[in-house]
């Protein structure tokens, strides 16, 4: 398909008008990527019937900077919605987006973040299937802002939830902890400090779908997988003792969190279990399906680094309780306020 605009043409009022700019937009970026039988040619997409109960969920990315290591604003806004189905045990199946551009982006740029968002969308076996484009003027939005919305069909059988933790529960976290935060605070750079961190930005519904299928079908099993981005580990740990009404004790030898960031957060003053993931999910779980958990997620390069972290607990019902390095226990504060660095 050839493209009709050049290396440094950006975006113009015009090409939210929907004119032949708008139309030349579509066909030389939109069209280019997202392909297939159910992409919407008219107002709206035809999608077959569903016929199990679907999860259905919508995002807004808005990310400074647009482009950081391991990903951009585009592969992120699928990852965060494929994700989010996958936690309610769905396959993804259909997602749309919705895109509010400011005047004056290159458009060299958003084909960039489209074909990762295509790229994305490969991976994670889903297809889009319809979308918006809108266009606001100079300085009312910051670079580019992607809402995503996705339907995902749930797995017979599969329920789970943040008000399903029951004491006795192992907690599991499926890697490394606060890249993601840590990856945007370094590339805005404001500290001049340099270090070689990636973000864990992924899509996770593959390995997440797998490990229910090892389970052997045992769902009730696996009670509760959330997805910890903004605010990390230890906001969805506060968010799951408050909707279960049970306590949660993690041991902070068991978290694991890279050196780089380790280094970065100890340096800064801030803690990993706050910052930000785009590839983490915390699964709480009946320890006797606890092994066949690990051993599905080893298997997968996203998930490979799961580690047991903690226990839920009746014990201090609605509050996190950290077991230190040293042998103390601590509770670990709710956050309140602005959390840093922030992402969106």
């Amino acid at each position: 398909m050839q493209n009709t605009f050049s290396p440094d043409d950006r975006i113009t009022l015009a090409h939210g008008a929907g004119g032949r700019k708008t139309s030349e937009l579509i066909h030389d970026i939109f069209a280019k990527y997202f392909k297939g039988p159910r992409v919407a040619t008219d107002d709206a997409a035809v999608v077959p019937v569903i016929g199990s109960p679907i999860a259905m969920t919508t995002d807004g990315f808005i990310v400074s900077p647009w482009r950081f290591p391991g990903g951009n604003i585009g592969k992120l806004s699928i990852c965060g919605t494929v994700n989010d189905l996958a936690c309610m045990g769905a396959t993804p199946r259909f997602l749309t987006c919705a895109f509010q551009i400011e005047e004056g982006f290159p458009i060299a740029d958003l084909d960039v973040i489209v074909a990762s968002m295509a790229e994305t969308c490969a991976k994670a076996h889903v297809d889009i299937c319809a979308g918006d484009t809108k266009v606001a003027g100079k300085g009312q939005v910051d670079g580019l802002f992607i809402t995503t919305t996705g339907i995902g069909e749930i797995l017979p059988g599969i329920e789970t939830s943040g008000k399903y933790a029951k004491p006795g529960d192992d907690i599991l976290v499926s890697g490394d902890i606060g890249r993601h935060g840590a990856a945007i605070l370094l590339a805005r750079g404001d500290y001049g400090i340099d270090a070689d961190i990636t973000s864990d930005c992924a899509p996770l519904s593959e390995p997440i779908l797998h490990m229910l299928r090892a389970t052997g079908y045992h769902f009730k099993d696996v009670h509760t997988i959330r997805d910890a981005t903004r605010g990390g580990v230890g906001t969805v740990l506060h968010e799951i003792a408050s909707d279960s009404h049970v306590g949660i004790e993690i041991n902070e030898p068991d978290i694991p969190v890279d050196p780089a960031v380790a280094g970065l957060t100890g340096l800064l003053g801030l803690s990993p279990l706050y910052l930000a993931c785009e590839g983490r999910v915390v699964i709480i779980c009946d320890p006797r399906v606890t092994p066949d958990v690990i051993q599905a997620l080893q298997q997968h390069e996203n998930t490979k680094g799961i580690k047991r972290i903690g226990t839920v607990t009746d014990n201090h019902a609605g509050h996190v309780m950290l077991k230190t390095e040293i042998g103390t226990e601590v509770l670990l504060p709710e956050p309140t306020g602005e959390l840093l660095p922030r992402i969106c």
